[in-house]
């Protein structure tokens, strides 16, 4: 464990105090060694996270929850920006426009992997911006509108044969988007529509009016929803049953076994932010996600709760893009 870091102490160490208490030639010494440890006045202003999806899903909420908690640490508030768009081109130019000093971050997701290999984007995710530390995992859930006639997977199939079915997510380039496209190929709905929404919100209000046939989205975000029946669950994307829908199939057993999505969320910071106040945040994010109280709040959101160094953070993005861009191949989905 690394020792617990502290930007008010730091901030108050200054040339003075340091030459009173040990003479001219260890005020030296420290003041070299000072930015291995970190940034001596950071955090100086409240962090911002700038999430690309809408208020009210799974990134926002667990941003929100665990961002509180760090905020409490470095002794400044961590704020939520919320701002969609496909691919997360326009959270991505708004935090590469900001000082890379560490007070603007971003949230990314497994999307942000595959997006690398399936949309054109302005930005690398990778060679742009640093790891810190993932912050949660989850499923996603395949939704219906309690008033739709189908009742399971196998009838979900049975009436994309029939017809052209309509599959709802949040925005472009998000994983909800892209598990519904390797859906859409895997299951053969070819001639199937993907339609995308701001928020996810907005595809349970369309799944309760009867506009889309198929939701995608993960329990935290829809949770309301699900637990009061007005959506109903017909299989879950990973690779066992959760302990949230432990009624609900997944998509492998209902009878797609070459079907299978993780989702997980991290925070980044743009390249060029000084080693040591990644770390910094990254020691911050992994404290706050080891507390007991902060595990059983997210669990009971649906997810789970995970923290990375930024190394095992950046070999699970490599991980995942290698993955899903021979996926994308395979599946011949088109960019």
């Amino acid at each position: 464990m690394h020792p617990t870091f502290s930007p008010p102490a730091l901030a108050r160490v200054n040339r003075r105090q340091l030459l009173r208490a040990g003479g001219a030639g260890v005020a030296a010494h420290l003041l070299a060694v000072g930015p291995a440890h970190a940034q001596a006045s950071y955090p100086s202003q409240a962090i911002k996270v700038v999430v690309p999806f809408g208020p009210g899903g799974l990134a926002d909420i667990s941003t929100r929850l665990i961002g509180q908690k760090v905020g409490e640490k470095l002794g400044q508030q961590v704020l939520a920006d919320n701002r969609p768009g496909a691919g997360g081109v326009a959270a991505a130019t708004a935090v590469l426009a900001a000082p890379a000093d560490g007070h603007t971050l971003i949230l990314f997701s497994n999307g942000t992997a595959i997006a690398k290999s399936l949309i054109k984007l302005t930005y690398d995710p990778q060679a742009d911006f640093l790891p810190v530390s993932s912050m949660a995992y989850f499923d996603l859930n395949l939704l219906v509108g309690k008033d739709s006639k189908i009742t399971d997977l196998k009838g979900l199939l049975a009436e994309g044969a029939k017809r052209p079915l309509t599959l709802g997510t949040i925005n472009p380039g998000s994983t909800q988007h892209l598990s519904a496209e390797l859906f859409k190929s895997v299951a053969k709905l070819g001639n199937a529509t993907l339609i995308p929404f701001k928020t996810s919100g907005e595809v349970q209000l369309a799944l309760q009016r009867g506009d889309i046939d198929l939701g995608f989205e993960s329990y935290a975000a829809l949770r309301s929803g699900i637990d009061a029946g007005s959506l109903r669950a017909l299989a879950t994307t990973g690779p066992s049953r959760t302990s949230w829908l432990p009624q609900v199939p997944t998509v492998k057993e209902a009878g797609l076994p070459d079907y299978e999505v993780t989702g997980w969320n991290a925070l980044y910071a743009p390249k060029g932010t000084p080693a040591a106040v990644i770390e910094a945040l990254s020691q911050a994010v992994r404290e706050v996600i080891s507390a007991p109280d902060m595990r059983k709040r997210l669990t009971d959101l649906g997810v789970e709760p995970r923290s990375s160094t930024p190394a095992e953070m950046a070999a699970v993005f490599e991980r995942d893009r290698r993955k899903w861009a021979q996926v994308i191949q395979q599946a011949n989905i088109k960019a």
